[in-house]
C-alpha cells in the first residue's frame, strides 16, 4: 500500500475545510466537512462526483476546469450558483448568475479581479482532460504558469489585471475609435515588460522541479520553454509601434504577454506531435505536479490537489508512477472513485458518497 499523505497540521493552513454548494449542475445544496488530508468521494457516472470538484476549482480559480461558460455551472431552472468555503482562517465565497459578471469574495470583501482566488485558496486539478495542457493552444498553457506566478510575485495579481484592462481597452479602440487605440501603448508596454519578466523568472525557478519530476515519470526530461510575445530583440513599446498597421486592419493587438507561449518539446519536435495521449498525460501530469512541489518547497503553500478518477485514465504503469509522485507531496487531496474501496494514496480519512446530485458522508 503506498505511504498515506503527510497529515501534518502545520503545513495546513490553506487547506479547504468547510464546503457549501447551492445549484451547481445536479446539486441543489451540499455541504462537506473536510479533512486537511485525504478525502475520497464515490458514487456511480453521473452522480455529480465531477461537480463536486468544479464547486472547490471554481472556489479558487473562479472557473471550472471543465468549460469557460461558467453559467453553463448554474444548475437548470436556477438564477445563480453560489459556493461558500474556509480555508485556513478565511471564508471565500462565488457566485455565478446568468447574464451577470461573477462576483468574489474573500473575507467578507468583494475581490476585484477572480485572480484573488489563488492567492487565498491555492487549488490544482487532474483530470481526464489533463493532455489538453499540451495538446491545446498557448492560453491554457499560460493560465498554468500564472497560476505559480500568482504565488511567487504577490505584485503580479495587479500587473495582471491592469494590463489585462488596458488591453481590453485599446482592443476595444482599434475596433471603434482607432485613432484613440494608441494612447494606450505606453502603459501596455510598461506593464507587458513585467508581466513578461515575472512568468520567465518563476518558470526559470520552475526548471528544477520539473527536471526531478520528469525524469521519475518519464526516463526523461522534455525541454519548458518560456517564449515572449514579441520579438526577442524587440521591446514591447517598439514591438507595438511596430504592429500598428496590422493591428489596425485586424482590430486586435498582435503583440504582448498576451501572445506568449510555453513551449513543452522532445528533443527538436513539439511534445503534442511526437507524444502519444498517454505520454502527454504524464507530462502534463508532471507540469502541475512539479508546480506544487515548488511552492511546497520555496513558499511552504500546501495546496489542495483534485484528483477526478485516476485509476479510470491510467494504466497500471502509469498510476504507480503518478502514485508515486503524489504521495510525495504535503498536499490536500480529493479524489473521485466509483469504488469505496478505493484507497489508491492509501486510506482516506473522509469519504463522502454521492447519488444523484446528494452527497452524504460515510
Amino acid at each position: 500500500m503506498p505511504p498515506a499523505v503527510d497529515s501534518d497540521p502545520t503545513h495546513r493552513t490553506m487547506s479547504l475545510s468547510i464546503l457549501t454548494i447551492d445549484n451547481l449542475r445536479c446539486i441543489t445544496h451540499a455541504e462537506l466537512d473536510l479533512h486537511p488530508a485525504q478525502n475520497l468521494i464515490w458514487g456511480e457516472n453521473g452522480s455529480g462526483k465531477t461537480s463536486l470538484l468544479e464547486a472547490m476549482y471554481l472556489l479558487g480559480r473562479g472557473r471550472s476546469f471543465r468549460t469557460r461558460n461558467s453559467e453553463r455551472l448554474v444548475r437548470l431552472g436556477e438564477r445563480e450558483l453560489t459556493v461558500v468555503g474556509r480555508v485556513g482562517a478565511q471564508t471565500l465565497g462565488i457566485q455565478v448568475a446568468r447574464g451577470a459578471p461573477t462576483l468574489g469574495k474573500v473575507g467578507g470583501t468583494y475581490v476585484t479581479s477572480l485572480a484573488e482566488l489563488s492567492q487565498a485558496f491555492p487549488v490544482q486539478a487532474i483530470d481526464p482532460s489533463v493532455h489538453k495542457l499540451i495538446e491545446d493552444a498557448a492560453q491554457r498553457r499560460r493560465r498554468w504558469l500564472d497560476w505559480a506566478v500568482f504565488h511567487v510575485e504577490p505584485g503580479f495579481v495587479d500587473i495582471w489585471s491592469r494590463y489585462t484592462r488596458a488591453l481590453r481597452q485599446r482592443n476595444a479602440a482599434l475596433k471603434d475609435h482607432p485613432e484613440q487605440a494608441f494612447v494606450w501603448d505606453t502603459e501596455l508596454a510598461r506593464l507587458g515588460e513585467q508581466l513578461a519578466e515575472s512568468r520567465r523568472l518563476t518558470l526559470e525557478r520552475l526548471q528544477p522541479y520539473w527536471s526531478a519530476t520528469t525524469e521519475r515519470m518519464l526516463g526523461e526530461t522534455p525541454s519548458l520553454t518560456y517564449v515572449r510575445g514579441w520579438a526577442k530583440d524587440s521591446s514591447l513599446l517598439a514591438a507595438l509601434t511596430s504592429a500598428r498597421p496590422g493591428d489596425l486592419a485586424r482590430g486586435i493587438t498582435q503583440v504582448g504577454p498576451h501572445r506568449d507561449d510555453i513551449r513543452v518539446r522532445l528533443e527538436r519536435a513539439a511534445a503534442r506531435d511526437v507524444l502519444s495521449r498517454g505520454q502527454q498525460k504524464l507530462v502534463a501530469v508532471s507540469m502541475i505536479l512539479a508546480q506544487l512541489r515548488m511552492l511546497q518547497d520555496v513558499l511552504g503553500i500546501m495546496p489542495t490537489l483534485l484528483l477526478d478518477d485516476p485509476s479510470a485514465e491510467l494504466d497500471e504503469t502509469r498510476q504507480a508512477l503518478l502514485i508515486d509522485q503524489v504521495s510525495q507531496l504535503n498536499c490536500q487531496l480529493v479524489v473521485t472513485s466509483l469504488s469505496v474501496e478505493s484507497s489508491l494514496f492509501g486510506r482516506p480519512q473522509k469519504v463522502f458518497h454521492v447519488e444523484q446530485g446528494t452527497v452524504s458522508p460515510v
